[in-house]
């Protein structure tokens, strides 16, 4: 239930429902009968919703489902429902936090064995829970797609809210969205450039589903728009020189010093200096402080990462795998994102906070390695291509040169678990930042997957697939 009301952003319509849900989960985990009874189940459900909502529960609970040897007990493996939902809260962990660690591995290989025995659907939903894990997954849009959901009357019902309240919502910030791409103009002069509004706009509706915030939601298809098109600028269109005279007028915040340069690069600086004004002036009006300087500082960050990438791509210089990481996680646009995210929803409105954004806080790094480390790792297994951005894991290769391929993708995605760990602790209380924020973070995080999994069918094409119909479908 809770699941549900946030992937659709009606949990703010259900405040008081959530409310007594989280007191009962909480009553129940520190409620010696209910420990001692061991439901498997209730407790790790209690444990990841709890964990979900920021509170710091202890994963001492699952203790009692050790055996004398200090494992778990073996006869748990018949308890699908139960395995699947530790599955699920062992993703929960934080840094240090080894007691989830063997949950993780004792409910994968349990559920893993179970599929030889499950009917078809039992063993559908226990692909779908291993594949998927609700915490580092944004896999499906439309409630109905998952098959553990199927026969959930509730989650109908809500997604067919979801539909009535929502779909006139998104109609009318795509138009918008779509009007302001094609007056800029930079889809018919950038021909070679990504032209995929409907896709930039996927990224702020699932970080801020809240039907409420849809000002936002059309100000970051923007912002995520222009990010695509500066990186295409750097890897496709621009010299090294203009590269570089392209960064400095950013630096400058100064249309003066790109007058010389192509009309591609003026037009496309242009859009970006009048849309980060008027984001900045939007938050003015309705937040009562001007957060320009931030915004612009992290459009500067963002150029001057690009173009170190397009100067070692000039030079052919193979920079050191934690360099290249370093410039990497800021590459990825996601610190530009979330620093504008932060101010759109009325945060920073103290020096104080709005410095920890600034700072590159690890809310925003973790987020930006989950994105960076992801997007190398599949690129490089499936693409398999040159790019000017380069690659952790060749990086990691060229250094490590007696390792195998398979060693190095092993231990890239061990660290994006340990950056999910991080990324876990930070959101949970007390923390500085508001909760439309964390939420908004921990959705991009779980996008990624969607965003760089190369598979067929992928999710990403699905929303693309549900924006279309959305634009179509008769009211």
């Amino acid at each position: 239930m809770v699941d549900a009301l946030e992937r659709l952003g009606l949990d703010y319509l259900y405040e008081d429902e959530i409310n007594q849900i989280l007191e009962r989960c909480y009553l129940q985990l520190i409620n010696k009968d209910f420990l001692q009874h061991g439901n498997l189940y209730e407790a790790s459900l209690c444990f990841r919703i709890l964990r979900q909502k920021g509170f710091r529960v202890s994963a001492d609970i699952f203790e009692q489902f050790k055996g004398k040897n200090d494992k778990f007990i073996n006869d748990l493996k018949y308890d699908i429902r139960g395995l699947m939902e530790l599955y699920e809260a062992s993703h929960l962990c934080i840094e240090g936090e080894d007691i989830l660690d063997e949950p993780a591995t004792f409910s994968s290989h349990m559920l893993q064995k179970a599929l030889n025995f499950l009917d078809d659907k039992e063993a559908s939903m226990v692909r779908y829970t291993l594949e998927n894990p609700y915490r580092r997954n944004f896999t499906s849009f439309s409630l109905l797609n998952s098959p553990r959901d199927f026969d959930a009357k509730i989650l109908k019902e809500l997604a067919e809210v979801e539909s009535r309240m929502v779909q006139s919502i998104r109609r009318t910030e795509i138009n918008e969205i779509l009007r302001w791409w094609e007056d800029l103009g930079l889809g018919q002069e950038l021909n070679l450039a990504r032209n995929q509004p409907l896709k930039w706009y996927i990224v702020p509706m699932v970080s801020l589903p809240n039907p409420t915030l849809s000002q936002q939601r059309i100000d970051l298809t923007k912002t995520v728009s222009l990010i695509y098109i500066i990186d295409d600028i750097f890897d496709i269109y621009g010299s090294l020189n203009e590269l570089t005279l392209l960064t400095e007028a950013v630096n400058m915040w100064d249309i003066g010093p790109v007058e010389q340069l192509p009309y591609y690069v003026k037009s496309s600086f242009k859009a970006l200096y009048d849309t980060t004004n008027e984001i900045a002036r939007r938050v003015y009006d309705k937040h009562g402080f001007n957060p320009i300087k931030s915004l612009r500082k992290s459009w500067v960050t963002l150029f001057d990462a690009f173009l170190v990438e397009a100067k070692w791509f000039a030079s052919g210089h193979v920079p050191k795998s934690e360099e290249y990481l370093k410039n990497g996680m800021i590459s990825s646009g996601v610190q530009v994102f979330l620093v504008h995210m932060f101010f759109l929803l009325g945060d920073g409105a103290t020096k104080e906070i709005g410095n920890l954004i600034d700072n590159n806080h690890e809310i925003v790094s973790s987020v930006s390695k989950i994105l960076r480390l992801t997007d190398d790792l599949e690129s490089e297994q499936h693409e398999n291509q040159d790019g000017h951005d380069g690659s952790y894991v060749k990086c990691l290769l060229m250094e490590h040169e007696y390792s195998s391929r398979n060693l190095i993708r092993e231990h890239v995605k061990q660290m994006i678990s340990d950056t999910w760990k991080c990324l876990n602790e930070e959101c949970l209380f007390p923390n500085p930042f508001s909760k439309h924020f964390l939420q908004g973070s921990v959705n991009l995080a779980r996008l990624v997957p969607s965003m760089y999994g190369y598979k067929q069918n992928n999710s990403f094409d699905i929303l693309e697939e549900h924006i279309r119909s959305v634009m179509w479908k008769e009211l």
